[in-house]
């Protein structure tokens, strides 16, 4: 039960933009927005010109953790002088070539950074959820070092010496933007547990935060070694140590404590009270920016409830106290910040973890006050649709829903919102047949707009739709319907430019699960 909170429980919470003229909107950096394969050729052959590393940033403007990068990081005085050694590069996830160029990198996430050696050759994705301080550190040595981390992994495995900054890309490495990059997931438990292993003696630091993520990374249910328990228990009790792995803490924090303590029971109970209290020394750490202030805060909520149903909405677990920490913590951060990126992420998250609380209506508030004030108010509204249906409010949930896919700006972004609102229509409303047809044609209709539509993130909106028009297709007049989204369908797919394969190949298969049963 991995947190990610800004990277990005509550993108995923919707199941799963940087403008065109400067990719970030982040000042003092000179970033090269890139929507198609020619711009990204271009700034290439500019890198090599030049002779310097290209770093590449893919985002979109509605997304918390990419908000988060610009309100922390872009805006450092450090970075923007940094950024005068390499080529910076931003890809807007709507731009018109966005999704087609996510297929070329690999790269799914919002955010993920990566670094590219003069030559093109990726050197190391960046650590979005690390704090700014830490990726600035790591960004710096990827530039200092230029050997792609790929290799540094292969001679680590192989038993050949690293030295104590290649050791550190490995820990800093961005595992999850890693999209199979290094490793296939399944393998990444085990290898990381050699690589804390091999670590040893040359980077503490770096050996603490592979054994974390080793143990972070056991599928869930699966159990630590338990002697590894007192070892825990001393990087929480030492303020420097947690400190230096707060976001692997924060983050993982659930997975830590299960894997080590499996059992409810007196040893757990001890453990997440020893969490429980560096959790909240990083909470109050006035070093660490809101976000991750919030996040400690949230992993403090997430332990509370982890004897509890993993989805009830009214958990019993929470102390009053940590309920009224986490009010006064969401107001003050919605009466105190003015910077528009910090809000997206900040309220967003804050609101978040008031639901996990049991706060809805407190999480309700504070979502519909910022609606006003946000650049992306239908991500609000998504939240407030998901607010509402896990409370049992089945008609509120379905107006947020439809109103943040209107709402909705960007292709890429539309066919999301659009697909989160069509499931919410097919779990919540699955006699309406003409609701969830007109939306499903309104989704079509959308794909027929946009040259990347069978790519990455809408290729996989466009199938979350078909998928469930498949398991929704079991009366005649739903047949009927899907018969006539089919048919609409291989309208858009005879438009599509014969030269591009993919895409064609994408859009004729969509349906075919959903129209078999026709």
């Amino acid at each position: 039960m991995k947190l990610l909170p800004l990277f990005s429980t509550l993108a995923l919470a919707l199941s799963l933009s940087c403008a065109p003229a400067h990719a970030t909107n982040s000042p003092g950096v000179s970033w090269q927005a890139a929507a198609a394969d020619a711009d990204i050729d271009r700034a290439f052959t500019q890198a090599k010109a030049e002779k310097k590393p290209l770093l590449l940033y893919w985002g979109a403007k509605w997304c918390p953790p990419c908000n988060q990068l610009k309100a922390t990081l872009f805006n450092r005085a450090d970075f923007i002088e940094q950024s005068k050694s390499f080529v910076a590069v931003g890809i807007d996830g709507d731009g018109p070539g966005a999704q087609k160029l996510g297929t070329r990198f690999k790269v799914r996430g919002y955010p993920t950074l990566i670094l590219f050696n003069p030559s093109g050759n990726e050197i190391t994705r960046l650590p979005g959820e690390a704090d700014a301080a830490q990726v600035m550190k790591v960004l710096q040595l990827g530039l200092s070092s230029g050997r792609p981390v790929k290799a540094v992994l292969a001679d680590a495995k192989a038993g050949r010496k690293l030295n104590a900054n290649e050791w550190r890309l490995l820990g800093f490495y961005g595992w999850e933007t890693d999209e199979q990059q290094l490793l296939p997931v399944a393998e990444r438990p085990a290898t990381l547990t050699q690589l804390a292993k091999a670590s040893e003696g040359v980077d503490a630091e770096t050996t603490t935060r592979l054994w974390l993520k080793s143990i972070g990374a056991l599928a869930e249910g699966k159990a630590a070694d338990p002697a590894q328990l007192p070892r825990l228990r001393g990087v929480l009790a030492d303020g420097p140590q947690a400190r230096a792995q707060m976001d692997v803490l924060s983050n993982e924090a659930p997975d830590l404590v299960m894997a080590i303590t499996p059992t409810a029971g007196d040893t757990r109970a001890q453990l997440v009270a020893e969490f429980d209290a560096a959790l909240k020394r990083l909470n109050e750490d006035s070093t660490l920016s809101r976000a991750d202030r919030l996040n400690a805060l949230q992993a403090r909520i997430e332990l509370a409830r982890l004897d509890t149903g993993k989805d009830d909405p009214h958990p019993k677990s929470i102390p009053t106290s940590l309920q009224a920490e986490a009010r006064d913590q969401a107001a003050r951060a919605n009466r105190e910040i003015t910077d528009g990126y910090e809000r997206q992420a900040v309220v967003t998250q804050a609101a978040y973890l008031l639901g996990r609380a049991g706060l809805w209506k407190d999480s309700d508030e504070l979502l519909k006050a910022a609606l006003a004030r946000s650049h992306s108010p239908y991500y609000l509204m998504s939240q407030l649709g998901s607010n509402a249906k896990k409370q049992g409010r089945k008609a509120d949930a379905l107006r947020w829903y439809e109103e943040a896919f209107n709402k909705s700006e960007g292709p890429a972004t539309r066919l999301q919102w659009g697909s989160n609102y069509f499931a919410a229509l097919i779990e919540l409303s699955p006699e309406d047949t003409p609701r969830i047809e007109k939306a499903a044609a309104q989704l079509f209709a959308e794909s027929a707009k946009d040259p990347g539509a069978f790519y990455e993130r809408s290729e996989r909106s466009l199938k979350k739709v078909a998928t469930l028009l498949g398991d929704w297709n079991k009366s005649p007049a739903q047949a009927a319907a899907v018969g006539r989204l089919k048919a609409q369908l291989d309208g858009v797919c005879g438009k599509l430019d014969g030269s591009d394969a993919k895409a064609k190949s994408a859009c004729q298969t969509l349906m075919a699960p959903a129209a078999k049963k026709a």
